[in-house]
């Protein structure tokens, strides 16, 4: 059974940096597409980027474009967030997600989900 397990979250100021891990296991991971979504309580799931399994190309939103970058270690099957430059408006939950896409953008389109972990950005 496909699992996702996110860490590194926490408290941290503006203007600092966090990098989140997402650990992999049960799927072949060199062919899953990954994906990094953030939610905060009362507003829906908001894609923050994603990366292709078939070329490696990296998508980001307007949001965090030049802030944010994803990265994947296929042979730790672990894909990583490293967020630079937090604002206040960046606290939320953060989730990982897999699919068999090439490239998707919605998350209905990723079947695998982590749990998530919270990010606060606070001074």
């Amino acid at each position: 059974q496909a699992q996702l397990v996110e860490s590194g979250g926490g408290l941290v100021q503006p203007g600092g940096s966090l990098r989140l891990s997402c650990a992999a296991s049960g799927l072949v991971f060199r062919l899953y597409s990954v994906g990094w979504f953030r939610q905060v309580p009362g507003k829906e799931r908001e894609f923050l980027g994603g990366k292709s399994y078939r070329d490696g190309r990296t998508k980001y939103a307007d949001s965090v474009r030049g802030r944010f970058t994803i990265s994947r270690d296929n042979d730790k099957n672990t894909v990583y967030l490293q967020m630079n430059s937090l604002k206040s408006e960046d606290t939320a939950t953060y989730y990982c997600a897999a699919t068999g896409r090439p490239q998707a953008d919605y998350s209905y389109e990723y079947p695998y989900w982590g749990q998530g972990t919270q990010v606060t950005v606070s001074s």
